[in-house]
């Protein structure tokens, strides 16, 4: 068993996550802001990759106090568990994503990590140990599914969603294209990596909805299985 996996992204107009500096920008406007804090805030957890931690320091924490506030009287933690994809457990000690806001953390690291490191990081995390050099993401699903955790918010990057669809483990994914347009070819995309060489192994949408939010349009898709 494994929980429902969703990927929600914004890109620029031409199809960027960020720039070639890999330097977070702001695509999306306040209206996409406030949806992102309420589907967050739904969730149980959020992942992201090291690379997302490395490079924009993000706290994933839910942003309204009154968002916060019906989380707890629904007898949850006011943030939804944060978990990190880190094989070597290179996330910094003083991570926003460690020290930010209330609620559970873990960082998820292969058997290749250095035990120093997992020691480190395991005063402010869980640590869930998978995979041989890299982790493996659908054992990590089947454990935090042992964690209670049934709805999943992945934030990215580019790495860890091509991962995710190779792995066929996204159920849904959510676009915001902004109005905006970064270019650069060496310029991240959302799904990063070597990407699907043979035409048969690219994964096939449905379109859920689409709709105009802020100056751009938000696409929700659901991922067809065979």
């Amino acid at each position: 068993m494994r929980p429902f996996i969703f990927v929600n992204l914004a890109m620029s107009a031409d199809g960027k996550i960020s720039t070639v500096q890999r330097r977070q920008v702001k695509i999306s406007g306040k209206k996409d802001f406030e949806r992102v804090d309420i589907i967050k805030a739904d969730s149980d957890a959020i992942i992201v990759g090291i690379g997302t931690v490395l490079a924009d320091n993000p706290s994933l924490t839910v942003k309204s106090s009154e968002l916060k506030s019906k989380r707890i009287k629904n007898g949850k933690e006011e943030n939804p568990i944060r978990v990190v994809i880190d094989s070597k457990a290179r996330t910094p000690a003083d991570s926003d994503i460690l020290h930010k806001g209330d609620g559970q953390r873990i960082i998820a690291v292969s058997k290749k990590a250095e035990q120093e490191k997992i020691e480190l990081l395991n005063e402010y995390a869980d640590i869930v140990v998978t995979g041989e050099d890299k982790v493996d993401l659908s054992a990590l699903m089947e454990a935090l599914y042992e964690y209670g955790v049934r709805k999943i918010m992945v934030e990215g990057g580019g790495s860890l969603i091509e991962s995710l669809f190779k792995e066929n483990l996204v159920d849904e994914i959510y676009t915001c294209v902004g109005n905006v347009i970064i270019g650069g070819k060496n310029a991240p995309t959302p799904a990063d990596g070597e990407g699907f060489l043979k035409e048969e192994d690219f994964p096939n949408l449905k379109l859920l909805d689409i709709e105009k939010i802020d100056e751009g349009i938000l696409i929700r898709w659901k991922v067809v299985r065979d």
